[in-house]
């Protein structure tokens, strides 16, 4: 399909204030649908979950209708999905329910590539247990995340082995599948952070390995919670600590006390908005997903080459890593300013963008950036657009003659 950019725009009402949006991995605009569909249950009597009462089973309702839709993005069962208020709290309660079980001598393997959120509650758990953390290093110049390393780093002692389906810093797109089977060669578990890769094209848990895969709705046009998915019998195998008269079925035991049942039927709608990115789409939601992503895929790597292109244009702009697979993510420095600097001065002309270490933690500490700023980041939403990229470049070019520096 030819993306028709601007039926797409005109679904995210925020757009119309004027904003340039190049924050999108921190969290995207909010599609019309799921503003309407968070009103429309606020409006409505709605009770906590309950058979007996009509407002109850409306909660029941609205529980099942996310659990399914959020199935449908992933490849996964509605069983296998458990929602929760973040990645971070959802990853931690895993790492938590996990690392009870783990020992001295017990191995977990994560990556300096990863946000913080798929790696500090592994650390800590390990640490907690007496098990040993090794670490798999990326290509400082490159960004890769060599895929041949982790044949060393796993072994049969390898309890959990946690890693990035995309970086949030720098894009990079890590050969996942490969990563899994050197995983479960050992019977080792396979967390795969789907947070920053979900929004940017179709994904299939199967297809990845993950064993377990977390994603976050606000960076996928929805509200702010997410959800971590599984097979269902492996989320029964599992006991997380609880409250006593809480909910002792699984996916329920993982989740804490009542859930926004608002933001639950956000979280159907914003599934339900990216299931119409391609109006041609025909067949079930998860095929229109896929086709839909592909589609919006497709259109965020044509701009992702249009601002790699310009931004190796300037001399005064270093752009880290070059990974041959990305998300639309870039991560640079502007010669001669520190990234808040950058990122105030873009500010001020109404361009959003990141920076610092947006949580990815390891990455810059390895890098040598984290203690001096960071970087300024730049990351691409299927709403953007060329025009935007290009608007983007020329203020960089503006930001670099006001500060002297020869930008071009």
């Amino acid at each position: 399909m030819a993306f028709d950019i601007a039926r797409i725009r005109a679904a995210y009402p925020a757009l119309t204030e004027g904003f340039v949006h190049f924050d999108g991995a921190g969290g995207t605009q909010t599609a019309a649908g799921v503003i309407d569909a968070v009103t429309d249950v606020m409006r409505t009597a709605v009770g906590n979950r309950s058979a007996a009462f009509e407002p109850g089973r409306r909660s029941l309702e609205l529980v099942a209708a996310a659990r399914s839709a959020v199935a449908d993005l992933l490849g996964a069962e509605p069983d296998g999905v458990v929602l929760g208020p973040s990645a971070t709290a959802l990853t931690y309660t895993l790492a938590r329910t996990l690392g009870a079980g783990w020992r001295p001598g017990d191995e977990v393997v994560v990556s300096r590539l990863d946000h913080d959120a798929n790696v500090r509650p592994w650390v800590q758990a390990a640490e907690a247990a007496g098990a040993t953390v090794r670490w798999a290093e990326f290509d400082r110049h490159t960004g890769e995340l060599p895929t041949g390393q982790y044949a060393d780093l796993v072994g049969e002692r390898t309890r959990l082995v946690a890693v990035t389906a995309g970086s949030n810093a720098i894009g990079t797109v890590p050969d996942v599948p490969a990563i899994a089977k050197i995983a479960h060669s050992v019977g080792a578990l396979f967390c795969v952070d789907g947070v920053h890769s979900v929004p940017h094209g179709p994904t299939d848990l199967a297809s990845l390995g993950a064993d377990v895969l977390v994603t976050s709705a606000y960076k996928w046009s929805g509200p702010h919670l997410a959800a971590m998915v599984a097979d269902p019998a492996r989320w029964a195998a599992l006991r997380p600590a609880k409250l006593m008269p809480s909910a002792d079925a699984a996916p329920d035991r993982f989740e804490y006390g009542t859930p926004s049942f608002a933001l639950l039927a956000g979280v159907t709608a914003a599934v339900d908005h990216l299931a119409g990115l391609d109006p041609d789409a025909v067949g079930d939601r998860r095929a229109r997903l896929r086709a839909g992503l592909a589609a919006a895929q497709a259109h965020e790597e044509a701009l992702l080459d249009r601002l790699l292109a310009g931004l190796a244009a300037r001399p005064a702009i270093t752009v880290y890593g070059s990974p041959a697979r990305r998300c639309p993510t870039v991560s640079f420095r502007v010669a001669g300013m520190s990234p808040a600097a950058t990122q105030q001065a873009l500010g001020d002309a109404g361009f959003c963008l990141s920076s610092g270490d947006y949580y990815a933690y390891e990455y810059f500490q390895t890098m040598g950036l984290r203690d001096s700023g960071g970087a300024v980041r730049a990351s691409i939403y299927h709403y953007n657009t060329a025009d935007e990229v290009d608007r983007l470049l020329a203020e960089l070019d503006a930001v670099a003659d006001r500060t002297g520096t020869m930008a071009r």
